[in-house]
């Protein structure tokens, strides 16, 4: 690689005079320069050279560093498209017969293509998808072809090269497990991709989706049965020559290695999407979900062989995720599945800060009546304001209106007691609640909009 070529920190520094950047970076990386600098279309593009082959010691070519500058502004995308279009046909009139400039690799794997759908540059990225040359000379170039136009009406082929699944590290994967991509969805919106994922789903996703839910509902119903029927008594119980306990065995053996499946398909789904905070309102939380079930039941499995008559706690709860975990399907069908995305993002969104805050409320006039009423219960033991947890079942009583007041006779200090609790509930139960039903009214409002494209990229 020529010496003179600088790295990508140093050549992308628009803070630099001109005339450094050019004896820097060469004249291939003047077009990179050039956005931040007005009046933008007055500067000229630099002599025709091979220099634009050239790449830096990430391996990212001239391509690669207009993408990175990109930042997804109509003044910044118009100016990168035509800085790119320029770049590509002058070194297809220069390079011919070698490799593409736009199909060279940096060292991550990434075309330009790929990078941008990576960085999520969904203008540069939908003309680089669209783009269609109608002169014969550069008509090579495009990865949009119209075949035919009737009025408004038109017919075109895509190039589908490092888009489709077919080939490695594609553009369609990069996107859907691109956890970190926050426009993801909207990207997803740009053809031929949403062409791509309608055709996948209609040709062979759905069905494959459908056996998936099949087997589940299976496993679920067996899954049920084994621990309905379970043994009372000391575990572990010894198997029986009876027809009732091989099927019981069975059914148990086909539970654990559901768990095992589970567990190792969440891990690889976590390898390929690592979970974040931030993409939860977008993938949801099913994989968490399907981990925490297949842990709690193995879990129960290893205090089970322990002889811990506990082993029933972690697999009830294991059985109830399994439940609520059939929700995962419903995104089989378009309906329901906008449905889910809209109750997942209630739920991560509206509903945790609602008991955040409500869970502070609660202790804290839990532990104030406590304090005010502890002369009180050392007189009467069987008091329901003796400990902080009693006093915090009562009060969450009176917040859902199952809570009684057949204990005001005993306060000491009536007045005070009667400030917390008139306090308490219009705290929780007639702000936070009101406040509650408010937000997932405009958080479904919201949500409504985007969860088409939300539940695409979820099946996707």
């Amino acid at each position: 690689m020529d010496s003179s070529i600088a790295p990508m920190d140093t050549f992308l520094d628009l803070d630099m005079p001109l005339e450094t950047i050019n004896q820097v970076a060469g004249n291939s990386f003047i077009p990179m320069v050039c956005v931040s600098r007005a009046p933008m279309d007055t500067r000229e593009l630099p002599p025709v050279s091979m220099r634009d082959r050239d790449y830096d010691s990430l391996g990212n070519t001239v391509l690669h560093a207009l993408v990175l500058i990109a930042d997804n502004t109509k003044e910044n995308t118009d100016f990168i498209i035509r800085m790119y279009d320029e770049v590509l046909i002058r070194d297809t009139r220069l390079a011919q017969g070698a490799v593409p400039l736009e199909a060279i690799e940096n060292k991550h794997g990434l075309t330009p293509l790929k990078l941008a759908a990576k960085m999520g540059k969904i203008g540069l990225f939908r003309h680089m998808v669209q783009r269609e040359f109608t002169d014969h000379e550069t008509r090579a170039l495009s990865r949009k072809f119209t075949d035919w136009i009737y009025g408004p009406i038109h017919s075109s082929l895509y190039d589908m090269t490092s888009i489709d699944t077919s080939e490695p590290n594609s553009v369609l994967e990069i996107i859907v497990f691109g956890s970190a991509i926050e426009n993801r969805q909207e990207m997803l919106q740009v053809e031929p991709l949403h062409s791509l994922l309608e055709e996948k789903w209609e040709r062979f996703a759905s069905k494959l989706f459908l056996v998936a839910f099949l087997g589940y509902l299976v496993y679920l119903v067996i899954f049920t049965t084994v621990t309905f029927y379970r043994k009372e008594g000391q575990p572990p119980f010894p198997v029986e020559n009876t027809t009732k306990d091989a099927f019981r065995c069975i059914g148990e053996l086909i539970t654990a290695l559901g768990a095992v499946y589970f567990l190792i398909k969440a891990l690889m789904d976590f390898k390929r999407r690592p979970p974040r905070i931030q993409s939860m309102h977008i993938d949801g939380c099913n994989d968490i979900s399907f981990f925490v079930q297949a842990t709690f039941l193995l879990v129960s499995m290893v205090m089970y062989a322990c002889g811990r008559r506990e082993y029933v706690v972690p697999l009830v709860v294991s059985l109830a995720l399994a439940w609520i975990n059939i929700l995962y399907y419903s995104q089989g069908s378009k309906h329901l599945g906008m449905y889910n995305v809209m109750i997942q993002r209630i739920i991560l969104s509206d509903i945790s800060r609602f008991l955040f805050v409500y869970v502070v409320f609660l202790i804290g006039f839990s532990a104030a009546i406590v304090a005010l009423m502890e002369e009180n219960t050392s007189e009467n033991p069987t008091q329901k304001f003796n400990s902080i947890h009693n006093t915090a079942l009562e009060l969450f009583k009176l917040t859902i209106g199952m809570g009684e007041l057949d204990f005001k006779d005993d306060v000491e200090y009536i007045e005070v007691f009667y400030i917390l609790l008139i306090t308490y509930i219009l705290l929780t139960y007639i702000m936070l609640f009101n406040m509650l039903i408010a937000l997932m009214s405009d958080t479904v409002d919201k949500v409504y909009k985007d969860s088409e494209s939300i539940w695409r990229l979820q099946v996707g």
